[in-house]
């Protein structure tokens, strides 16, 4: 878990405002940007997955084949043309990951 915003926020809330209520309001602005309210980090490739950045190779391989059986838009025949948006928005997501990993391993492995 991401602490340093918080503590930042804090001295520099306290610091500008001169006062307890500064370190607080820093405090609730540091913790908003440690949990990414703000949208400000880049997603992970494995986070999309549902893996961990030690995964092996064979489980990227697993759990990309599980996702984009359960999302291919192919698959998913009948059903409301938002849901059917939504499914391929997840499987562009799902390939774009696996891909960004796939890259990444590949230039480790050179």
């Amino acid at each position: 878990m991401r602490w340093y915003g918080k503590l930042l926020g804090f001295i520099a809330g306290w610091l500008l405002l001169r006062h307890p209520a500064g370190g607080l309001i820093g405090l609730l602005i540091g913790h908003a940007f440690d949990a990414d309210w703000f949208g400000l980090r880049k997603p992970s490739p494995y986070r999309e997955l549902g893996l961990t950045e030690d995964a092996s190779d064979a489980e990227v391989e697993r759990a990309y084949r599980r996702l984009i059986a359960q999302y291919h838009p192919d698959k998913l025949v009948g059903i409301a043309d938002d849901l059917r948006q939504q499914a391929e928005d997840k499987a562009r997501r799902i390939n774009a990951a696996y891909e960004a990993i796939q890259k990444q391993r590949r230039k480790r492995h050179s």
